[in-house]
């Protein structure tokens, strides 16, 4: 865990893979006010990770939007593309100590074993292998998540030898996360609760490559219709930079905050201030919020 004495500093970190959407308004939102409430650091990290994935021009148009909604990083914006270095040098003390490996398995035997490498086909060989994290049994984690309470984890079992470098060259999120959120001396990792369950692998790889855990606060997700994340589902419509306050509102409903508290804000700027006096941690909910329930939520005038 951190060190108590350290000041609080959280970050958030998009992917340049389109426009920003209302799903991650709440996870900026969110990561923000816990910030501004322990009167820490905000800061802003893009992770553009998967070239192929990328929509040219995303992450400048993502953080002009957060822009507009009053959501401004505290120091220059980090770019993963650019930090290979470190990466490869994590990389490389993981395979001097024996604690990563080059994996010549193929999807289909991956499939096989129901998607958990325990161990490498014999005699297999390619090109272009990936390197794992070797998990060995027993490897279990514990930790206690600010939203959701105890979360265990055993990532033998569960997920097994993780990828650390694609077979394709990209760097694995689990690793760059790892190495950025230690680099940028991140105390508090605020997001979406569709990371829980990687968290344990993280908080391994901090153990490995001997780096401090943050605390970690995990945010509702919001669906669509049919249940979906948002951020993969067609109704996953981009923000209005030009209207921020009524989806500020609403990420606020879904955040299980008073909608009283904000009601007289009449722009941004009265908002944020006015959000971040009443916010209040112990409301945010554990379960996932759908888009429009939330939306309903946010046009009722009432003072919950």
């Amino acid at each position: 865990m951190p060190d108590p004495s350290l000041r609080y500093r959280g970050r958030f970190a998009p992917s340049p893979t389109g426009p920003l959407h209302f799903g991650s308004l709440v996870a900026a939102l969110g990561s923000w006010l816990m910030a501004r409430r322990a009167n820490g650091e905000w800061l802003l990290r893009v992770e553009d990770l998967d070239p192929p994935r990328e929509v040219p021009g995303a992450a400048q148009r993502q953080l002009r939007t957060l822009a507009a909604f009053g959501l401004h990083g505290d120091g220059p914006v980090l770019y993963q593309g650019a930090r290979g270095a470190l990466y490869q040098a994590a990389l490389d003390r993981l395979l001097a100590s024996g604690d990563a490996f080059a994996c010549h398995c193929s999807r289909a035997v991956l499939a096989e074993s129901g998607g958990i490498h325990r161990r490498c086909l014999p005699g297999a060989r390619r090109d272009d292998p990936a390197i794992r994290l070797r998990v060995p049994d027993g490897s279990v984690i514990v930790f206690d998540d600010a939203i959701h309470g105890p979360i265990r984890q055993d990532v033998a079992a569960e997920v097994g030898d993780f990828v650390l470098r694609r077979a394709d060259g990209p760097w694995a999120y689990q690793l760059a996360v790892v190495v950025d959120d230690a680099a940028q001396g991140i105390t508090d990792v605020v997001r979406g609760a569709d990371l829980l369950d990687s968290t344990p692998r993280q908080i391994l790889l901090q153990q490995r490559l001997h780096l401090p855990t943050p605390r970690y606060a995990h945010l509702p997700l919001v669906l669509d219709g049919e249940g979906h994340k948002l951020s993969k589902s067609t109704a996953a419509l981009p923000v209005d930079d030009d209207a921020p306050l009524p989806a500020l509102r609403h990420a606020w409903q879904v955040l299980g905050q008073a909608g009283g508290a904000v009601a007289a804000a009449a722009d941004v700027a009265a908002f944020l201030s006015s959000a971040v006096a009443a916010f209040d941690p112990s409301r945010i909910p554990r379960a996932p919020v759908p888009a429009r329930a939330a939306m309903h939520n946010a046009s009722v005038a009432n003072g919950d």
